[in-house]
């Protein structure tokens, strides 16, 4: 049995979680969520908790207890406080703008970048060179800010690229300090 599975998920204040077939769907301030859940997982809402359990006689690796529990905990997460990340834009003329639905990107290629904003995320630009992506679905907002990200990727030597902001770029050094 999964340690992490175990523990009962606490609900916030303003969040319903309620279990119709093999859906799990989760309503909070910010919107809602449904989740399938797989065969031989069970969900059991009662008094403010969510206890995730695996029934005895199921075939699903026991990981799968754990997985589901940390699926219905970041749902319940994300209607009630939301994710977000933030990425930084580091490089001569390297910036961002929003123009519609539209993330324009100039990462010093020959034209201009650009990626459709997901309807699940909301993206703002700061200062043209930070974005923040937030969302209630995580895997939404971190798949988002994964695939801007990919565009132009920090590169090792002088660190130019786009990063996460909290992200630490080792750097190399070049063929002229290795000589010396």
């Amino acid at each position: 049995m999964s340690r992490y599975g175990k523990s009962p998920i606490i609900l916030p204040t303003g969040v319903e979680v309620k279990k119709a077939g093999n859906k799990v769907l989760v309503k909070g301030p910010k919107g809602e969520l449904d989740l399938e859940v797989k065969q031989g997982i069970e969900v059991v809402v009662k008094e403010g908790k969510v206890l995730v359990t695996l029934e005895e006689k199921s075939s699903l690796p026991t990981a799968m207890h754990g997985l589901f529990r940390s699926l219905i905990n970041n749902m319940i997460i994300g209607v009630s406080k939301g994710f977000e990340k933030r990425l930084s834009l580091i490089g001569v003329g390297y910036r961002a703008a929003i123009s519609g639905n539209q993330l324009d990107l100039q990462l010093g290629f020959s034209h201009p970048s650009s990626l459709e904003i997901p309807k699940e995320v909301n993206v703002k630009v700061e200062k043209a060179t930070t974005i923040i992506i937030e969302g209630i679905d995580k895997h939404r907002v971190g798949q988002f800010a994964a695939s801007v990200r990919s565009l132009r990727p920090p590169e090792p030597y002088k660190g130019k690229g786009i990063r996460y902001e909290e992200e630490y770029v080792r750097k190399k050094a070049g063929k002229a300090a290795a000589k010396g």
